[in-house]
């Protein structure tokens, strides 16, 4: 049982920073009074956020924090279950989710919806939903039992008779039947595969047995028509080779000695070259001067002539001897040209011996490709063995296969008959049908308190049938706004007293917002008093009213909220 302690808020809705307490325990019946505004039913939204995050009523998250002071908006509700004391915070501007076990923070590493899942599932054990229907009757915001939605009608049912651990146990074997699906799907595709690779190894077979002579032959052939092309390429280099040798014969000393006489006539053509400039300069001397610019002395006219006549005779020495050094050059130019070519024959030949060494090579690599070849031809019969080999591995992995498949369909079936019983219609269903005959007896004991003789009959499907003393038959939308609460009241005493028989989500706290405000009339709010009064001294009730006046006296205490500088607060 879940037995509420307290609830503590501040900068929530209308609620300045002052912290707001109250006792969930304390009393037996709480009567929650004030003007409008007031706060009444914030105490509601505050229980409400603290425990899953959004209001009782259709409120934003933006909108609980308090619009005067805009920031560290807190709420927190105590409760205990068993002997363990639990603390749920959780704040707004900053954000804030804490769980606290006797004191401890639970383990935060997960996310916030991870971390409201441990909450709702392992520690309350009910949902927003199931919550509102067992512990809130209210006209804001609340969506009665039966408005609700066929699915929503089973879900809240489940909570309350512990069963939705089926649904649970339903999903999880559908994502494991997901899962076994593929595993099947690829058990049937690693059998074709296999199958495939198994008709390939028979035919390798089969091929490898029908090597012969023949093959062989044409290997060896095709190694020999390599050799011989090899031998032909040896004796070309060899012949060029010759050729190489008499080209290259005594050229290395003609060409030396073509290059020093080269050297040395472009050294002689210097020499007198050199000698001409210096005869033109002494010949140019007598021809400009009749006397001597040193000594001042005159220069005899016979010595003149005497030194013009040799300086002729020596420029024509020269001349010639220039003559014979260009046709000695030419010679000797010729002969290092013939060298070079000589040489340009040579590289020429050297370059055919290198391509016909790259041909040799090839040959080589193709003698060596189809010796291998023949070395695996003339090893057929290990090959054989080897093939046999690994068709026996596959045969043996087929059966493997197939044994692996068949405990999956195995288990296919096997969990095809769980499916069955985990569906609404199974177990689910034997079970609710077990409680329907208690849920509809205690439905219509609660309607008699009420003052409303009618037959209530909720079936599997969670589908109304609403009979008069008559026999006539009736729908929950064709009845008035307070015959209508009055099956709402009806249903929610109903939902408590389920569960506390399974003790599933059984709980202390029943809040009634506004009910006695709304459409009960004098008779139906005396009715409803008759049933606050009789439930146990396990239950705190909180009535929330505008009808202070009329209710006053009949509670065991009182909480009156006011409003003061737009701020709502416990009246002193």
């Amino acid at each position: 049982m879940i037995n509420f302690t307290a609830v503590r808020y501040k900068n929530f809705l209308s609620t300045g920073n002052n912290w707001t307490d109250i006792k969930l325990n304390t009393s037996k019946h709480t009567l929650v009074v004030g003007q409008n505004g007031s706060g009444k039913s914030t105490m509601l939204d505050a229980i409400s956020f603290a425990l899953f995050g959004k209001a009782h009523r259709n409120i934003n998250k933006p909108q609980l924090v308090n619009s005067i002071n805009d920031k560290k908006c807190e709420v927190e509700v105590e409760f205990t279950i068993g002997s363990k004391n639990y603390r749920v915070f959780r704040g707004l501007k900053p954000g804030k989710f804490e769980i606290y076990v006797d004191g401890t923070l639970l383990n935060q590493n997960s996310h916030n919806k991870e971390y409201q899942k441990v909450l709702e599932q392992n520690i309350l054990k009910l949902t927003h939903k199931t919550f509102h229907q067992v512990v809130v009757l209210g006209s804001s915001s609340f969506i009665p039992f039966m408005q609700l939605s066929a699915f929503n009608r089973r879900e809240v049912i489940e909570d309350l008779l512990d069963i939705g651990v089926f649904s649970k146990m339903n999903a999880l074997l559908k994502e494991r039947n997901s899962v076994l699906k593929e595993k099947i799907n690829q058990a049937y595709h690693d059998i074709e595969i296999n199958e495939t690779k198994t008709e390939a190894q028979k035919k390798y077979i089969r091929d490898i047995s029908k090597l012969n002579h023949d093959a062989k032959q044409e290997k060896e052939e095709l190694i020999q028509r390599y050799k011989d092309e090899k031998e032909g390429h040896f004796a070309a280099i060899s012949a060029i080779n010759a050729k190489v040798l008499a080209n290259n014969e005594g050229l290395q000393e003609e060409n030396l000695a073509a290059t020093n006489e080269v050297h040395d006539l472009r050294e002689a053509n210097t020499e007198i070259q050199t000698k001409i400039k210096a005869l033109v300069k002494e010949t140019k001397f007598y021809e400009d001067h009749s006397s001597c610019p040193t000594c001042e002395q005159d220069i005899n006219e016979e010595l003149k002539r005497g030194k013009l006549e040799q300086a002729k005779k020596t420029a024509a020495e020269f001349q010639s001897r220039l003559t014979e050094i260009a046709a000695q050059s030419e010679k000797a130019t010729e002969r290092l040209g013939e060298c070079k070519r000589r040489q340009d024959l040579s590289f020429g030949w050297g370059t055919e011996i290198q391509s016909l060494n790259d041909l040799i090579t090839k040959c080589d690599s193709e003698i060596q490709i189809a010796q291998w070849d023949l070395d695996n031809l003339s090893d057929d019969k290990s090959d054989l063995a080897k093939a046999n080999d690994d068709y026996d591995a596959l045969v043996k992995e087929y059966h493997d296969l197939m044994e692996s498949r068949n405990k999956l369909n195995d288990q296919a079936a096997y969990n095809s008959v769980i499916a069955e019983m985990l569906k609404d219609t199974g177990i689910k269903t034997k079970i609710v049908k077990q409680y329907l005959p208690v849920i509809n007896k205690l439905v219509n004991q609660y309607l008699s308190i009420l003052d409303f003789y009618v037959h209530f009959d909720l079936n599997e499907s969670f589908q109304e049938t609403i009979r008069s003393r008559h026999r006539d038959s009736f729908t929950y939308d064709s009845f008035s706004e307070g015959e209508k609460q009055r099956i709402d009241l009806a249903l929610l005493f109903t939902w408590r007293q389920v569960a506390k028989m399974k003790n599933s989500i059984s709980t202390n706290l029943l809040i009634l917002d506004e009910t006695f405000d709304s459409s009960l009339d004098e008779a139906g709010i005396e009715n409803l008093m008759k049933i606050i009064h009789t439930l146990g001294d396990d239950t705190n009730v909180f009535i929330i009213s505008h009808k202070g006046d009329m209710l006053e006296g009949k509670f065991d205490s009182k909480i009156e909220f006011v409003k003061e500088k737009n701020f709502s607060k416990i009246a002193a």
